[in-house]
């Protein structure tokens, strides 16, 4: 199924009064490149989130925004450190000491000097955690790809109806690559005519010309070639798998052709022709980029 490289996807996922939510995004690029902004308590899971993406797309840069919330009373806990705090009012005696000042520090004030009450969040327990985020990304990155398989079924219908507007061009150029080799046969015949007026001309010799102008301007292989790649792209497009650089080869090879053709064309419709397919195709490349 042709999938295309942009999507965009959002999960939720409550537990108590714990939420972790997932939004990820992607746009075009040639391998996968993945940019993860979370929550540093989340950072020990970078590489399992990395390999479960890998499970669901391919190629794109994809960047992913996790958030987390834990409301939970059990979140953060408060520490005491006595032996700093023990320090602090150490000091403090001597400098009243000292300087023969009042010593009147209180508990309130004591305790607001730097770290001697900290909040710290509770270690949580890791598998727990994983499973509620691997949930939040598999969500995420299922409802990224119904997108990109909704967009990637318009992208294959319009490259379907290009393909045949190639194809109309191909069978153009074909009908009338012979005609123009009776056209240039029959000039010939009658500049030979008025040139030599009464004298008879050999028909082999002109037989002779006609065919290597004919074998000059001969486009039956790349027109052989271009339907049989055309042919191969629809194919292609029917195929389950990630096909995205695979066309974006056959295309090169149709534009190679059209060159061809182009170069060959000794004839105004052969040369328009030609132009529409080099267009058409250049067209086709445009949309090939966004396919995964």
């Amino acid at each position: 199924m042709v999938k295309s490289m942009t999507g965009f996807g959002r999960c939720e996922v409550s537990e108590g009064d714990r939420k972790m939510t997932v939004e990820m995004k992607s746009v075009n690029h040639r391998y996968l490149d993945v940019s993860i902004k979370m929550p540093k308590k989340l950072n020990f899971f970078e590489s399992a989130i990395r390999s479960l993406l890998k499970n669901y797309l391919q190629r794109g840069k994809v960047d992913v925004f996790i958030t987390y919330e834990d409301l939970s009373e059990a979140a953060v806990s408060l520490r005491y450190n006595q032996a700093l705090a023990a320090e602090y009012l150490k000091y403090l005696n001597q400098m009243a000491e000292e300087f023969g000042l009042e010593q009147d520090v209180k508990t309130g004030a004591l305790s607001r000097y730097p770290e001697v009450l900290v909040m710290e969040e509770v270690q949580e327990n890791e598998e727990e955690l994983w499973k509620l985020l691997e949930k939040a990304l598999k969500g995420a990155c299922e409802q990224m790809v119904e997108t990109r398989e909704a967009e990637g079924a318009n992208l294959k219908r319009d490259l379907m109806d290009k393909l045949d507007e190639l194809l109309e061009h191909v069978a153009c150029v074909e009908e009338r690559s012979p005609q123009i080799v009776a056209e240039y046969r029959e000039k010939l015949t009658e500049k030979v005519k008025e040139l030599l007026a009464d004298t008879q001309m050999e028909e082999s010799r002109i037989a002779a010309e006609v065919a290597i102008y004919a074998d000059k301007i001969c486009v039956d292989e790349e027109i052989v070639r271009l339907k049989s790649h055309i042919k191969h792209t629809k194919a292609t497009l029917e195929e389950e798998d990630s096909v995205g650089r695979k066309l974006d080869f056959i295309a090169q090879e149709m534009n190679r052709e059209a060159n061809t053709i182009l170069s060959k064309a000794n004839d105004l419709e052969v040369s328009n022709h030609a132009i529409e397919l080099k267009t058409g195709i250049e067209k086709v490349r445009e949309q090939i980029q966004n396919i995964e």
